[in-house]
């Protein structure tokens, strides 16, 4: 049965994309050290990616912009982040195995793992995809908006992100809807 593991990044951060990756392992060609993807080194990360889309039978990106997060919630955005990668699989799956305790509408049977980037390996491969995008995204960002730091914090709401965004303001690649970024838009309307 060829399964697909899927995985997001980028669910907690204040700008940007919500990246999700979708695998199919081969059975022949094992792949050492696949593991959530934020439990490994960035240098680490990158080699096993290379790794991995030299021997998956299949993998593909998706991913929901900023305006979309906007609109569906940060939730809905990463579920569509998720079907769009596991409908971009060259190869189509047919079963789906998402991290979480939540799945996409997708066409084929589909489980939610909790934990699964731990425990399931396609899904630790999808987990490693996923974030290498989407922190590949955020250093290209930075070079577009410098100042913000997002070569170093990917977005992340931390203090040198969040002190950036209240003196340069919201780039339009922020999240209007998260907490922080409506905070500061609001300050400047009053303003």
């Amino acid at each position: 049965m060829l399964i697909a593991g899927v995985d997001e990044a980028g669910r907690g951060p204040l700008v940007g994309a919500v990246v999700a990756a979708a695998v199919i392992l081969d059975p022949v060609q094992e792949i050492a050290g696949l593991a959530d993807s934020k439990t490994l080194s960035e240098k680490r990360r990158v080699a096993l990616e290379i790794e991995i889309k030299d021997k998956a039978l299949a993998w593909a990106v998706g991913r929901a912009d900023v305006d979309e997060i906007d609109q569906l919630n940060i939730l809905w955005a990463s579920m569509l982040a998720m079907k769009r990668a596991v409908e971009a699989l060259s190869i189509p799956p047919e079963h789906v195995q998402v991290d979480g305790n939540r799945c996409p509408d997708i066409s084929m049977s589909v489980e939610a793992i909790v934990k699964g980037d731990q425990r399931v390996a396609a899904i630790g491969a999808a987990s490693i995809l996923a974030k290498v995008a989407r922190d590949r995204e955020m250093v290209a960002l930075d070079s577009v908006f410098p100042g913000y730091g997002f070569a170093q914090h990917k977005g992340y709401p931390t203090k040198v992100h969040v002190q950036a965004l209240r003196v340069l303001g919201a780039t339009p690649q922020h999240r209007r809807s998260f907490g922080p970024v409506r905070a500061v838009l609001q300050q400047a309307e009053l303003a």
